[in-house]
């Protein structure tokens, strides 16, 4: 994948608010800007330190990785629109949507962390999301299985932990950003599902099998629960797939 694709936060909330207008008038515009992100400094997902939700700090901090992931989901959005030819026009426009959305949630993190007097770039990030898309950056099946129904899907599980936490110290603002995400979220990666699970029967694969092959193939992280299991369900996981996903 060339890190020329990667967009800064700017560009990615312009091109993808671009991008879903020029949709409507029947016309995508499939140019990307320029340039390496810079901020903020990535490290390892280990390195990410944790911080007190008791100091307006750690608030800061919990925000700044919620913003981060959410700025990562808008370049993949509009990678998956690039990188991917030959599928139906629903498919861009659903893309499109998450991406626009996607863009939405940054902005709304973004001026909280402006209203605790920090910003995005204040804090270290990690790089998990962007190196398993550059890991499937050739085959659209496992793109699908794994970010928008692994990476992405993990957010489910985590919001009401987060959302519990924030609101525990009294931060009633930042929780009701993260039910407005979790929301959202749901819809997007039931398009995930929905379009893993169209491949899947264009292929003649079964979707609980090909995707255990798919993670091992491409190291998936081993999901651990607790599980949000209403909001899987509305995403789209049958009873099958969440089975698998709790036998694990």
């Amino acid at each position: 994948m060339a890190a020329d694709r990667y967009l800064e936060p700017h560009q990615a909330r312009e091109r993808a608010s671009t991008l879903f207008e020029d949709l409507l008038g029947d016309s995508i515009e499939r140019a990307f800007g320029e340039g390496v992100q810079t901020l903020p400094e990535l490290v390892a997902p280990s390195q990410v330190r944790q911080r007190s939700m008791a100091t307006e700090e750690g608030r800061a901090a919990l925000l700044h990785a919620l913003a981060h992931i959410e700025f990562n989901a808008v370049n993949l959005a509009l990678d998956i629109l690039w990188r991917f030819a030959g599928m139906p026009d629903a498919f861009y426009r659903d893309w499109l949507r998450v991406a626009r959305e996607e863009a939405g949630h940054f902005e709304l993190l973004n001026q909280r962390l402006a209203d605790l007097g920090y910003a995005y770039g204040d804090f270290p990030g990690h790089n998990g999301l962007w190196e398993m898309a550059e890991r499937t950056c050739d085959d659209l099946l496992a793109r699908l299985a794994l970010v928008p129904r692994t990476l992405e899907a993990r957010g489910l599980d985590a919001s009401p932990l987060i959302r519990n936490k924030l609101a525990g110290a009294g931060d009633a603002q930042s929780a009701a950003i993260v039910d407005l995400i979790l929301r959202d979220e749901i819809g997007h990666v039931a398009i995930g599902n929905h379009w893993y699970k169209q491949l899947c029967a264009e292929q003649g694969r079964e979707p609980v099998a090909c995707y255990a092959e798919l993670a091992a193939r491409y190291r998936a992280p081993r999901l651990r629960g607790p599980f949000n299991l209403p909001a899987r369900r509305a995403a789209g996981f049958d009873e099958a797939e969440l089975a698998a996903l709790q036998a694990d």
